[in-house]
């Protein structure tokens, strides 16, 4: 007789019922691989400078790649994230129906010149008349899109992550021949701490 097994317990081989699995399109399961913690760990890191906008980080990784250093073995770290959100204005209805003109026009000349390409006639008639139709379209899909909620978002955006710091790792390995590059390059931009 085998015992119930509880949610929390963990299948291991050679447990009752282990060998009552089916198999499946590939053959029979394999029991689980590893310690049951998750993945390997990857290669230790050390961080080698710490700048408060990105073009510093930036600049190091691109010094490092000059001077020949394996910069595959190099991260830009961001941390403190922080979502921005930027308002750019305010969204009427004719203002969305403009910008979805905008986006009509461009889907309408896409599909004239597919058409145009096949025409043996007047392809640019074809291209045009394509490019009016999805203006037309898309100039009442965003004016009705806009209409439809209400007045709950009547401004338009554009989000974007920023972070606090941005730290520039490499391998541990490899961290004194990138500590001695950095020594070289003598950045001490506002805000860098080098660690």
């Amino acid at each position: 007789m085998t015992r119930p097994s509880s949610p929390t317990s963990a299948w291991r081989p050679g447990m009752p019922g282990s060998d009552n699995l089916p198999s499946g399109p590939s053959g029979r399961p394999l029991p689980p691989s590893g310690d049951g913690h998750g993945p390997q760990a990857g290669t230790p890191t050390v961080t080698i400078g710490s700048y408060s906008d990105y073009p510093s980080a930036q600049r190091v990784v691109d010094y490092l790649a000059d001077n020949r250093f394996p910069v595959e073995r190099t991260a830009i770290v961001g941390t403190n994230l922080t979502l921005v959100e930027t308002v750019m204005g305010r969204l009427t209805t004719g203002r969305a129906a403009l910008v979805g003109a905008g986006t009509g026009a461009w889907f309408g000349l896409f599909i004239g010149l597919l058409f145009g390409i096949f025409t043996a006639g007047n392809w640019l008639a074809v291209i045009l008349v394509g490019l009016v139709i999805g203006a037309i379209w898309g100039a009442v899909f965003g004016a009705v899109a806009h209409a439809m909620t209400g007045g709950q978002r009547d401004f338009t955006s554009a989000s974007s992550l920023r972070a606090s710091q941005y730290a520039v790792t490499v391998d541990a390995d490899v961290a004194d021949q990138a500590r001695q590059l950095l020594g070289r390059m003598h950045l001490t931009p506002t805000g860098a701490t080098a660690r």
